[in-house]
């Protein structure tokens, strides 16, 4: 991760704008704070993935988040609506340059921490397949660079995280949403704070999909429920919360829960 700063430093005196991939559904933990610091004055267009699998009321609450800091532009994507995110992005990024008295084709830097969605967002921008498409962290290991049909320059930079997570529950969303390989994680952890948090604003979709008959009171109680409905008994009619947790962190991951946000705004 320090090699991989030390690149984006050295390369992001040379763009025209930045272009940030984040997570819809953790907006705010999926952001990188150093590249704030390293963008400077930058321009700099956040892109919200996943946008299909959020909470369409708190993306937009999130857009007008973004939209109200300096220098920063914003919009949603969704896998539905490629041309739009292509036209969206060829539009933000002209108007960026424009404004920064560039009159040669845009230079664009894209970055986002891993899984987060940014090599889908590269294979759309190009129409055709140039970054490797993983439900797995960490899947882009060097820069390169392409040219767009608009004439754009995009290079593409590995997903970076900070080297140090001070922000435990932010660290938290990012592995339940799966920025953070599984090899690193305790599943059982990860879902007890997930499911906290769905228990406190989407408890009805949680109730809806497992067929409860009431809000669980815990998290160690949804996950008790998960277990015994979804065949993770053992002998003696033990709970398998391990196995419970596996299916509750996938299951969001895939969106299968229902549309759902981690996050609102400050303020």
């Amino acid at each position: 991760m320090t090699k991989a700063l030390r690149e984006l430093s050295a390369l992001i005196p040379s763009q025209d704008v930045i272009i940030e991939v984040v997570d819809a559904r953790l907006p705010a933990s999926s952001s990188n704070p150093l590249l704030n610091q390293l963008r400077g004055q930058k321009p700099c267009i956040k892109v919200l993935s996943k946008s299909d699998l959020a909470d369409p009321a708190l993306t937009g609450a999130w857009l007008q988040h973004f939209r109200s800091q300096a220098n920063v532009s914003a919009f949603a994507s969704s896998t539905d609506e490629r041309h739009i995110t292509r036209q969206r992005i060829a539009e933000l990024s002209r108007d960026a340059a424009l404004t920064r008295g560039s009159k040669k084709d845009v230079r664009a830097l894209i970055v986002g921490v891993p899984n987060v969605g940014k090599s889908t967002i590269i294979n759309v921008l190009t129409q055709r397949s140039v970054a490797t498409v993983s439900d797995k962290p960490a899947v882009t290991k060097e820069q390169q660079t392409v040219v767009l049909k608009d004439g754009t320059l995009l290079t593409d930079s590995p997903g970076v995280t900070w080297p140090k997570m001070e922000d435990e529950l932010g660290a938290l969303r990012l592995a339940f949403a799966g920025s953070i390989p599984d090899t690193a994680i305790d599943y059982l952890t990860v879902a007890l704070s997930g499911a906290e948090l769905l228990l406190e604003r989407y408890s009805a979709l949680l109730v809806t999909r497992y067929k409860l008959k009431q809000t669980p009171e815990s998290p160690t109680a949804l996950l008790t429920e998960i277990g015994r409905r979804r065949g993770g008994l053992r002998p003696g009619g033990v709970v398998d919360l391990h196995k419970a947790a596996e299916i509750l962190v996938h299951e969001f991951r895939a969106g299968t829960l229902g549309r759902i946000t981690l996050e609102t705004p400050p303020g």
